[in-house]
């Protein structure tokens, strides 16, 4: 995503509450207390918004489907729904997922022309005997359930995928601004695709996830990530804790990142430290050169609303909000 490592201070202490940063990704407990995570600092108003919905005693699930609309729906997000960057021929398509404190969980794949796909992956979960439809299947349930199309590439995209077309290089973790700028010179790694992945602890003290995006950009038609695979992308346990990724989804899938996470912390880890202990199972897998090229980066909250993060590569940020306030937290880093 083109603009995800523009820090936009201004607007997040105008709308988002007080906002503090801090090289610590660890809490103390706040029992009974709602809480909110998300990854990315500019997802700071849709965890505002889940915030809102915790407070008035909502259900974690309607937290974080309404927290991941507000970016969906945003066309200066160009990683997740509307305005999100198309695949290599110019298709804008979405995933995402959900998963309840019952262990329920619905998702879409390659879905086109609908912006909201949490909320359809949602009635994939609540009104079918399935939990993934995919393609031109998520598009027929969608419009059957009132769903509307339309046209989610918007100009600014249109544009930034012409321009990659010139060359037509494709690199996961090559923004098109930077590779523009920098000519035939290897560029720093920078991805061109950033989750919004958001779970959240209700005040009933249960849990719930989404995950949405549009997926690396220009990626080849049909290509999907982790983000809308169940254990993944995304994870929720109730007895333990929620985990969710960003990063290269390829890499996220072949170590069952947010499962693992979860495992980890039902063996008695905290949440930095065991995504911590699947960052590192990638580098392992990886090899360290190749590793420094790539971004995986994971979040988790536990049952008592202590909550983590930790990443393959810098920058990764979060943000997290309780009754103390919100704020912007820069994980470590394994590289």
């Amino acid at each position: 995503m083109l603009h995800r490592r523009k820090f936009f201070q201004s607007s997040l202490f105008g709308s988002a509450g007080l906002v503090l940063r801090t090289g610590s990704s660890i809490s103390t407990p706040v029992l009974n207390n709602p809480v909110v995570i998300t990854t990315w600092e500019p997802n700071a108003n849709a965890t505002s918004k889940a915030y809102a919905v915790l407070e008035k005693g909502g259900r974690a699930l309607d937290a974080v489907e309404q927290g991941v609309m507000v970016t969906e729906a945003d066309p200066k997000d160009q990683s997740v729904g509307y305005g999100g960057l198309p695949d290599r021929d110019g298709k804008v398509t979405l995933d995402a997922c959900v998963m309840d404190e019952k262990g329920n969980c619905g998702a879409v794949m390659a879905m086109e022309s609908i912006m909201h796909a949490v909320s359809v992956a949602r009635l994939v979960m609540e009104k079918t005997p399935h939990v993934q439809l995919v393609g031109d299947g998520a598009l027929q349930f969608a419009l059957s359930q009132g769903f509307k199309k339309q046209n989610l590439l918007t100009p600014e995209s249109e544009r930034l995928w012409k321009q990659w077309l010139k060359k037509a290089h494709y690199d996961p973790m090559i923004t098109v601004e930077n590779e523009l700028k920098k000519g035939d010179r290897r560029p720093q790694p920078m991805p061109n695709h950033d989750t919004i992945g958001m779970i959240a602890l209700d005040k009933a003290g249960n849990l719930g996830g989404a995950c949405s995006t549009s997926g690396m950009a220009f990626k080849m038609h049909g290509r999907v990530g982790d983000s809308p695979i169940i254990g993944a992308g995304l994870f929720v346990d109730n007895e333990v804790g929620a985990a969710t990724s960003t990063g290269v989804g390829e890499e996220v899938m072949k170590v069952c990142g947010s499962h693992a996470i979860i495992e980890l912390m039902r063996a008695g880890y905290a949440p930095e430290e065991a995504c911590r202990k699947i960052v590192e199972r990638v580098a392992k897998r990886l090899g360290n050169n190749k590793a420094s090229d790539l971004q995986v980066a994971f979040i988790a909250l536990d049952k008592k609303g202590n909550y983590g993060g930790f990443s393959l590569i810098k920058p990764f940020t979060y943000v997290v909000k309780t009754q103390k306030g919100q704020k912007i937290v820069e994980t470590k880093s394994l590289l």
